[in-house]
């Protein structure tokens, strides 16, 4: 999560910058969770007119999509066409992502079913800080509160849960919580099997005994 947690300050009156900095690219093209998160649509509204292209609005039967139309584009095309260098379409937050969601997140972020916000609240929450939105810097700081408020339970249910039912919890968690979820029981059960003598033996890594090879060969204490 250091994407968004490390993207934006604040300075010393505790306000935001105007201007903050973009954060570095999060794409992932080996990943299959970041190429569904990449999917995901993303509300736009049309700067300039684009012709012959009418088809892509359900909404109207005209041939060509006029400046003020609102698409819904996903987040790779969306990106492509709001950038700096080219400002075809402007990108709207998600409802989920809005001030309204954000205050209820804010009241007890514990309650909120997650996984109906969207299976990759937080994946697709960082891909919308590349935007030049106005409340890029408020989703941010969002995001982070969000996730480490509910960080403490998830770990916490994860190795207390062991050999329990946890669907009704991680039911309600993001592809992100699920995956450290999953973690915190793995090594639960990596540490029961080390108590019982049943993991493996703790050996020198391979780059330790290559380097004491070499000191021996060559004289060195």
């Amino acid at each position: 999560m250091a994407g968004f947690s490390q993207s934006y300050s604040v300075t010393s009156s505790g306000t935001a910058p105007t201007h903050a900095p973009l954060p570095p690219s999060t794409e992932d093209y080996f990943s299959v969770d970041d190429i569904l998160a990449s999917q995901l649509k993303v509300p736009c509204c049309l700067e300039l007119p684009v012709y012959r292209l009418g088809f892509l609005n359900p909404n109207s039967s005209d041939e060509h999509l006029e400046t003020g139309t609102k698409l819904e584009l996903p987040y790779w095309l969306a990106r492509v066409l709001c950038s700096r260098r080219r400002q075809i379409v402007s990108a709207e937050l998600p409802k989920q992502y809005r001030e309204a969601q954000r205050h209820i997140l804010r009241a007890d972020a514990n309650v909120v079913d997650l996984y109906k916000l969207g299976p990759y609240y937080y994946s697709l929450g960082v891909k919308l800080l590349h935007f030049e939105h106005p409340e890029r810097v408020e989703l941010s700081k969002s995001l982070l509160e969000v996730f480490l408020n509910r960080f403490r339970k998830i770990m916490d249910f994860s190795q207390n849960a062991f050999r329990q039912d946890t669907t009704p919890l991680t039911s309600k968690l993001d592809e992100t919580e699920r995956d450290l979820f999953r973690a915190g029981q793995q090594a639960v059960g990596e540490l029961e099997q080390w108590e019982r003598g049943q993991s493996h033996r703790i050996t020198m890594a391979t780059t330790l005994q290559g380097s004491r090879k070499r000191k021996r060969e060559n004289g060195d204490d």
